[in-house]
């Protein structure tokens, strides 16, 4: 048998990633869509069908290598909470069944204290969040037991439905100094330790049932560990390849993520900090509005929607910096860090007829990495950044962000949950890669920008 062949499997809101490697090197790669239902404020997966493709992922690989897997472990999506009632409804972090209540419970003094408890901001995102509604709401019976993705493939692989430190960290119910369920929480929530999976460290072991190894053609040797939650995996695959332990990704949404070896926490602004293994945290704030409000843009101001992205670097060089006056508020989505609002809206300020079709899409743009601007100060303040994701997919928008955020930038692929996992998990030997750009702030825009920063969002 070849030796460590990691199979590593990214579940997220809208798609499995599997990914098998052997000595740093990517041997098979597949992705497949996940269905999200719902409305407005419902948002839920459908647990049986999540199964059902997670299996047709895995048989799709060649069953020669397969047969060489030593080890297989799980990312997953933060936030999500199931209900045991049969029906596999996996709420996700985008439900707002809770915002509602959530915003009342936020004025009280419990907020404040249940956060530095548990590092997870007090958001309708978080399970806590979820279980309050229901609770209240009496939507469910008082004895029902709550899950989430992780236990759900925990339980399909080894019967045993586990949860990870990290992913648990992600809930608002665990105390993130004494690594256990919170009782003072749970006692609020009046729901008993026992309604909530077993807990264990990111690199517990545990055995795989044989008639799944049997099924699947794995050898008998195949060990399965329970892993950890895809933003912290992220963070560390940054980390473990480029030793910078600050970065930035910018996909659909966006989050700053830094890893540290102590918690910190705001009280007002609500930054997280999750665990991610022994000695090592990952604290950060998360934005709805990255790649999602440049798609908007795209569809509705740009001349031609296929073209935008390439014209892009013409359009900065030809556009003034500050958009000649004009802001934009990108809230099209809500937003969580710094402002945790679901309410909070987005748009145009000071727009006049003198503006143009130009001057409104670079004021989106910049309006985005200002935003998130504060969620560098928040985090990871005069620090060098790794930054990845769809949205540089052209290097004007990394100069960009050097520029807004006055840190050298350096762009790098290898943010993937499924990377943090081998790395975190397999401990390969450590070669600092050298990033693929680098982006040096320019001091006269960075200057500017910084300007601009005091009262942009006033």
């Amino acid at each position: 048998m070849i030796l460590s062949v990691f199979l590593g499997i990214d579940i997220g809101t809208t798609a499995i990633k599997l990914g098998i490697i052997q000595e740093n090197e990517l041997l098979y790669s597949s992705e497949l869509p996940l269905q999200t239902y719902g409305d407005d404020r419902i948002k839920y997966q459908n647990g049986t069908e999540l199964l059902a493709s997670l299996k047709l992922g895995i048989l799709a690989i060649p069953a020669w290598l397969r047969n060489e897997i030593t080890r297989i472990s799980f990312s997953t999506a933060m936030h999500s909470l199931m209900p045991d009632d049969g029906k596999k409804q996996i709420f996700l972090w985008s439900d707002l069944q809770a915002a509602s209540l959530i915003d009342t419970f936020k004025q009280s003094d419990l907020a404040e204290h249940f956060y530095l408890i548990s590092g997870t901001p007090i958001h309708a995102m978080s399970p806590f969040a979820k279980l309050l509604y229901f609770q209240t709401s009496e939507k469910y019976p008082t004895d029902t037991r709550w899950y989430g993705i992780k236990e759900l493939v925990m339980d399909y692989f080894t019967g045993e439905a586990v949860v990870d430190y990290a992913t648990a960290s992600a809930t608002g119910l665990f105390d993130l100094r004494k690594k256990q369920w919170s009782s003072e929480i749970l006692d609020y929530l009046r729901i008993k330790e026992e309604q909530l999976a077993p807990l264990a460290d990111t690199d517990q072991v545990f055995e795989m049932l044989p008639e799944k190894r049997r099924f699947f053609g794995f050898p008998d040797t195949t060990q399965v560990v329970v892993g950890a939650s895809d933003g912290t995996l992220a963070a560390y695959a940054s980390y473990y390849s480029t030793g910078r332990t600050a970065s930035l990704t910018i996909g659909t949404s966006a989050a700053v993520r830094q890893i540290s070896k102590n918690i910190y926490l705001d009280q007002k602004k609500q930054n997280f900090c999750y665990y991610l293994k022994k000695e090592l945290l990952v604290c950060g704030a998360p934005s709805n509005n990255g790649g999602v409000v440049l798609a908007w843009a795209a569809e509705q101001l740009a001349e031609n929607p296929a073209t935008f992205y390439e014209r892009l670097p013409n359009l900065l060089a030809q556009t003034a910096l500050g958009a000649n006056g004009l802001r934009f508020w990108p809230y099209l989505n809500g937003e969580r860090a710094p402002y945790w609002n679901n309410k909070i809206k987005g748009g145009f300020r000071d727009l006049t007829l003198q503006h143009t079709r130009n001057d409104m899409l670079r004021s989106v743009l910049e309006g985005i990495l200002l935003n998130i601007r504060q969620l560098v100060k928040l985090v990871a303040e005069n620090e060098e950044l790794s930054i990845s994701g769809g949205f540089f997919q052209t290097t004007a928008l990394g100069q960009l962000a050097a520029d807004i955020f006055a840190t050298k930038c350096y762009y790098t692929q290898e943010n993937e949950p499924i990377f943090g996992l081998y790395y975190l998990l397999e401990q390969p030997t450590r070669m600092i890669e050298e990033s693929q750009q680098i982006f040096l702030p320019n001091l006269g825009n960075s200057t500017a920008y910084e300007k601009i920063a005091k009262n942009y969002f006033e």
